[in-house]
């Protein structure tokens, strides 16, 4: 019997962001498609062993906020160069680790504001994107925060939502219309990593289901780029300088 491609699920960090109920969320999903999944709530034994690492086919973080140690984002770092992929939302993955600037270069991105709390907004579909994480999909609206992120211009945007909301006013406003990313993908070496800010709770995934259709596909498309690493036997030691310190 083939053995089956394996997950981990890490979350802890801001209990505000329900990460128990969306760990709960995304490991049934994991399990409904064959995955085994392994579910951590502490850092360091979940990112401790740079080998663990490199033998799964997907890192789901959901960890707002907290600190995390520079030689464990190095063996993150390692595993996703050799191809493990990486998905996640929200806080749970782009505004964690503060002051951690390697996790931000992994996921390609991290919060600096949601103007207003929770209000109502447009998530628009990229049509133009053309991939298969939002094939099908229409514009919807949510009710959630509106992340305002600071992005790395090197994502492939799959959504967006438009600066400044009218249900809302700030500081920001004065500046020109800004369309922010909502949903991306991107690579880290060998890696794919999806991310969407959609998600502030667990209930959003069921008021918006748009929102979670782009999580679960996210999640296979990240899946399938160490399926392609082991098949080709990519080297990611191709990505080493030597001069890069975590």
């Amino acid at each position: 019997m083939a053995q089956k491609k394996k997950a981990m699920i890490v979350w802890g960090g801001w209990e505000g962001h329900e990460p128990d109920l969306v760990a709960e969320r995304f490991e049934g999903f994991l399990k409904s498609i064959d995955m085994e999944v392994d579910v951590f709530t502490d850092l360091e034994e979940a990112y401790g062993d740079v080998e663990y690492l490199k033998s799964l086919h997907l890192i789901c973080p959901i960890w707002t906020m907290g600190k995390l140690e520079g030689p464990l984002v190095k063996n993150v770092s390692l595993a996703v160069a050799s191809g493990v992929g990486m998905a996640g939302n929200h806080g749970g993955m782009c505004d964690s680790f503060r002051e951690n600037t390697e996790w931000q270069f992994i996921t390609g991105g991290n919060w600096v504001s949601h103007p207003g709390g929770l209000i109502d907004y447009a998530v628009n579909i990229k049509k133009d994107a053309k991939h298969p994480i939002i094939e099908g999909l229409e514009d919807f609206e949510v009710f959630s925060e509106q992340y305002y992120l600071h992005v790395d211009p090197a994502v492939e945007v799959l959504a967006t939502t438009r600066f400044p909301n009218p249900n809302t006013m700030y500081y920001h406003n004065t500046n020109k219309p800004t369309d922010m990313p909502v949903a991306w993908i991107k690579c880290w070496g060998h890696g794919r990593i999806f991310y969407t800010s959609l998600g502030h709770t667990d209930i959003v995934f069921e008021d918006a289901p748009n929102s979670e259709i782009m999580v679960q596909r996210g999640m296979r498309w990240a899946i399938e780029g160490k399926d392609i690493a082991i098949r080709d036997n990519l080297d990611p030691d191709v990505f080493l300088s030597g001069t890069k310190n975590f």
